[in-house]
């Protein structure tokens, strides 16, 4: 279950993250092949940031793999208590929990993938947001969907 929300707030984040790009005249490829090469670098080392040309598979395999894999770690430690809220105090958990995510990997990770801070700001905030609300949300309907807490009526 932890893998199906994962993969479902992880895409849906992303789709949001380029619509706001979009809406603010940021160029959305150019800043999604950015992102994935700043992603990939973590394995693949801090040239592929700026020696590597936008849009290598490998380099984007690699990011993708790296995005869905985090968001399924992050789901499975969501599952543990998000599922057992009231649905009003998910989606406020989901929050909090979203902008712990952003503070951990943009603040936090920076220290050892500085690579990153071109990152921050108020898109990848509130996407880390939106992340946490739809994670929240999936754990809670996957949960009880297949009998692992109480359903949302429930509350």
């Amino acid at each position: 279950m932890a893998a199906v929300a994962g993969v479902v707030a992880g895409s849906l984040a992303t789709v949001v993250q380029m619509l706001i790009w979009w809406l603010s005249a940021t160029p959305v490829l150019e800043t999604l092949l950015r992102d994935a090469r700043l992603t990939a670098a973590i394995v693949m080392g801090r040239t592929v940031v700026t020696s590597v040309p936008a849009g290598r598979w490998d380099v984007l395999l690699i990011a993708t793999f790296i995005h869905f894999s985090l968001s399924v770690v992050y789901a499975a430690i969501a599952m543990l208590f998000v599922v057992r809220l009231s649905a009003m105090l998910a989606i406020v958990t989901g929050s909090v929990y979203g902008l712990a995510i952003y503070a951990v990997n943009l603040h936090g990770l920076t220290a050892i993938f500085p690579w990153f801070s071109v990152s921050r700001g108020w898109v990848t905030m509130l996407v880390h947001v939106v992340f946490g609300i739809t994670l929240a949300g999936a754990c809670r309907f996957l949960a009880s969907a297949g009998g692992g807490g109480r359903s949302p009526s429930e509350h």
